[in-house]
């Protein structure tokens, strides 16, 4: 067996078994206008580098430097 006629054959199996189909368009999710998550993303995100470090943390990257 020759490697064109398995392609060949490959080629009529996709032909045969692949019906016609159209794909529909998937529906674009809306966004919504909602400050408050906005506002409460921005406080958390203030809140997290606000933090001071841990001194056990600032240890370990000592150690590594």
């Amino acid at each position: 067996m020759s490697f064109e006629d398995d392609r060949d054959r490959r080629r009529k199996a996709e032909n045969v078994s692949q019906p016609d189909m159209v794909e529909a368009p998937k529906p674009k999710k809306k966004r919504g206008s909602s400050p408050e998550v906005g506002h409460a993303l921005r406080a958390a995100y203030q809140q997290a580098v606000s933090e001071d470090i841990p001194p056990e943390m600032l240890d370990l990257l000592g150690k590594l430097g």
